[in-house]
């Protein structure tokens, strides 16, 4: 258990490194996918190319959607969007930049899944075939002759070779060559591309912006670890209340039981008992309450936090009385002075 605590607090202190890494995982697990796809293009002249495009946009979507659903920013991202200002006013800039860089994570994956996809040039060649140029690579002379419906059904056969028969008109050979060439001429102009992109992205775009850039981040970070530390904070006040509230009602249930017992041995016994000191840890646990000790208080306080923020500013509002003199600015306050009278009646 001490080696997975230990792994546990390495991921939590390094979750960048961790969502990086995952995104690896999901990147290399996305080219495993469609290696092990059986691509069945139907060969149809109504059918081919809605069946590629699904087959190339629907899966790097679900692939996106994952790569967001396993970071752990969207839902902070989501509360901080949708939060009340209250004392708070929300930043766009640090929304935008708590967007971007969960995207650029979870667009990882699909890039992947898509290159893999134009570079191997299955489903390039199912969804062009029937706009193969037959005149200039094939026997030409016979295309005015044959009806269009008929000749788009000899082409959409081309990616199936058990029952392509238009040999006469076009060598099928010819034809998969040419469009797996222009398949991965389109998937390295894609992968060029998608790595200029976030070498301007990531390396370039800060340099021009290197203030904002530097605010976003910052303010960025501080949320996630205001979330934590929240969080955590809310954890041990829930472990000391239940701990508290075990104790008491253990200490009630003992104190019932002994005047049970003390009732029914002798009557003349004394009406109540003391009930037994809570433990030396009773203590360290009600100072971890922090003065919350009921549901009610509780639930204020959480609402509170969800509506209204504490503002971004360290400090006291109001200056301090040192001795018996004013430390603040301007006129000073009144003193409130309270007298007690004790009577001897």
């Amino acid at each position: 258990m001490d080696k997975f605590r230990m792994i546990f607090q390495f991921l939590q202190s390094n979750q960048e490194s961790f969502m990086n890494g995952i995104c690896g995982i999901m990147a290399l697990a996305s080219a495993q996918m469609y290696s092990a796809f059986d691509f069945n293009c139907p060969c149809l002249p109504g059918y081919n190319t809605a069946y590629s495009m699904g087959i190339l946009l629907a899966p790097p979507l679900v692939l996106f959607l994952l790569g967001l659903v396993m970071n752990n920013n969207v839902s902070m991202l989501a509360e901080e969007w949708k939060r009340p200002p209250g004392h708070r006013a929300k930043d766009p800039a640090v929304l935008r930049y708590m967007f971007c860089s969960m995207a650029q994570r979870a667009l990882i994956a699909p890039i992947v899944w898509v290159a893999v996809t134009l570079l191997d040039g299955k489903c390039f060649l199912c969804a062009f075939c029937t706009a193969v140029p037959v005149t200039a690579l094939g026997n030409g002379s016979l295309v005015p002759g044959l009806p269009a419906p008929e000749l788009a059904r000899l082409l959409a056969r081309v990616p199936c070779p058990e029952i392509y028969d238009g040999d006469w008109l076009l060598a099928r050979e010819v034809a998969v060559r040419y469009l797996r060439c222009i398949s991965q001429a389109l998937g390295w102009s894609f992968v060029l591309l998608t790595t200029l992109l976030a070498f301007v992205v990531r390396s370039v775009r800060p340099c021009f912006t290197q203030a904002a850039f530097l605010k976003s981040k910052y303010w960025s970070h501080y949320i996630d670890i205001e979330r934590k530390l929240f969080d955590e904070t809310c954890t041990e006040h829930a472990k000391a209340f239940a701990k508290v509230c075990i104790q008491q009602f253990f200490e009630a249930m003992n104190h019932d039981l002994e005047l049970g017992h003390a009732h029914g041995a002798m009557a003349m016994a004394p009406a109540s008992k003391a009930a037994p000191m809570p433990p030396d840890g009773g203590e360290e646990e009600r100072e971890k309450l922090r003065g919350i000790t009921d549901q009610g208080t509780m639930n204020r306080l959480l609402t509170s936090w969800h509506k209204c923020k504490p503002p971004l500013r360290l400090g006291r509002e109001e200056p301090l009385l040192m001795g018996n003199g004013w430390a603040g600015d301007g006129p000073r306050p009144l003193r409130k002075e309270v007298a007690t009278y004790f009577s001897k009646v």
